[in-house]
């Protein structure tokens, strides 16, 4: 119910008022004066304001302007005398949205105050529609209400107009390249290039020359002087995915370009100055790697300034009911309704693909349904066959019993066959830390050779 504020010194005429809007039902407050309905507009914030213009003390014209001042977007009609209607355009020069004449037509009373309701529900809606396109592009469709969201979201409001080097960590599929260009976009190299190299995808021996590019002769096909990636980033913002696949021979040069912002090209006898922020990402586990000889420790420190973790699908399945929303308008079928045992059942399942996997899923389901609505019997089987009794536990136990110890030994294979046997995914999966999973893993002398009986 609209609410309205009639601000009038004419007893009999504010009365009226009162009575043909409460007709039309809406909820109507009155003041006699200015000032008293100041005092109510500040305590109840109406939805309009209809206020005379000739009022002892505080007038019309000082309610009009207050008004606005304190809710831009609350319009004002004023009533005003026949005949004066120049007072009435200077009013509306004030903010004012129309005006009404005493005496008053009653179904134009009607039709102006519908038509000033209507264009603030036009406004509100434009204002609301417009925050949620910013949030949308503020973080590139980066989707997400769940508590390990809310905290990247954070992360990155805060470090993207900085100059710290990022390390995005999580499982493939989790949307690392997005968070990477929504720090650019928020950052105030926006401007600038976002380019982007995937180091797993291109040779060993060609990864030196399309980081930090080559001058003609410095190798058998050097026809030509090539920029590189980081040259090809000035100013902007250079995204390393799979960072971790980086090979050794390269790690110092890319330590030392981020350390003293200068690149060589292969073949230059002298580096050149750039101005790049480095974001890197990375799917493995880089101290596993460190451990191991394969990554440098400092270059690892020097990546991970500011370290963001995108939690995997699994561990967020509030989320799934506003990716399906996303992901179904943006392959074509912004009608579509998920049914809600489908949706359950998309949330037990364990999502090893993440997001990507999500997304890939809707969109066949687009392809293949037979109405508007999907069924949970238009899922595949893998997701469907995930589920859990009428009491809600994950398994059963027999009648006569179960040994603790095989039950912890099959829960732990489970984790590490979900997580392809990546010990740090499985133990956040258990919820445990990672040193606690490997002296399991000792225990039962767990290896990638057991499988599930």
């Amino acid at each position: 119910m609209h609410k309205i504020l009639i601000i009038d010194d004419d007893t009999s005429l504010r009365r009226v008022l009162e009575y043909n809007l409460q007709e039309e039902g809406y909820q109507v407050l009155a003041a006699a004066s200015g000032e008293e309905g100041l005092l109510l507009f500040d305590g109840e914030l109406p939805d309009l304001v209809i206020t005379d213009l000739k009022m002892p003390g505080i007038s019309g014209f000082q309610v009009l302007t207050t008004v606005k001042e304190r809710s831009p977007q609350t319009p004002v009609m004023v009533i005003t005398a026949f005949g004066a209607v120049e007072t009435a355009v200077e009013a509306m020069k004030l903010g004012a949205y129309d005006y009404i004449t005493k005496p008053f037509n009653r179904d134009e009373l009607r039709l102006t105050v519908r038509k000033a309701l209507e264009m603030r529900g036009l406004a509100e809606e434009n204002r609301r529609l417009k925050e949620e396109l910013s949030e949308r592009a503020e973080f590139h469709n980066i989707i997400g209400i769940s508590r390990g969201m809310e905290q990247v979201f954070a992360v990155v409001r805060k470090v993207a107009d900085t100059e710290a080097t990022v390390l995005i960590t999580g499982e493939s599929g989790t949307g690392k390249e997005l968070v990477a260009r929504a720090l650019h976009s928020l950052s105030s190299r926006s401007a600038f290039p976002f380019v982007a190299i995937n180091c797993a995808a291109i040779p060993r021996e060609l990864l030196e020359s399309e980081l930090f590019g080559h001058l003609k002769g410095a190798f058998t096909g050097a026809v030509r002087d090539k920029i590189g990636k980081f040259q090809a980033a000035e100013g902007g913002t250079l995204f390393l995915d799979e960072v971790g696949e980086l090979p050794v021979e390269l790690q110092p040069k890319l330590l030392r370009a981020l350390q003293e912002r200068e690149v060589a090209p292969v073949g230059a006898t002298s580096p050149r100055k750039l101005d790049v922020r480095v974001v890197a990402a990375t799917n493995s586990d880089l101290e596993e790697a460190i451990a191991a000889g394969t990554f440098r420790e400092d270059l690892y420190y020097r990546l991970a300034v500011i370290p963001v973790h995108l939690p995997p699908l699994r561990e967020r399945p509030e989320d799934i009911p506003l990716l399906l929303r996303h992901f179904a308008a943006k392959h074509g079928g912004p009608s579509v309704n998920f049914a809600p045992d489908t949706v359950a059942a998309l949330q037990r399942y364990a999502w090893p693909g993440n997001v990507r996997e999500l997304e890939n899923s809707v969109e066949r389901l687009l392809i293949m349904r037979s109405s508007d609505e999907i069924g949970v019997a238009e899922l595949p089987d893998k997701i469907r066959s995930v589920g859990r009794d009428k009491g809600g536990r994950i398994f059963n136990l027999p009648p006569d019993g179960y040994p603790l110890e095989q039950l912890e030994q099959e829960v732990v294979v489970e984790a590490l066959e979900r997580c392809d046997w990546n010990q740090t995914a499985a133990a956040r999966f258990l919820r445990i830390p990672r040193h606690t999973l490997i002296y399991r893993m000792e225990k039962y002398q767990i290896t990638p050779q057991e499988r599930k009986r």
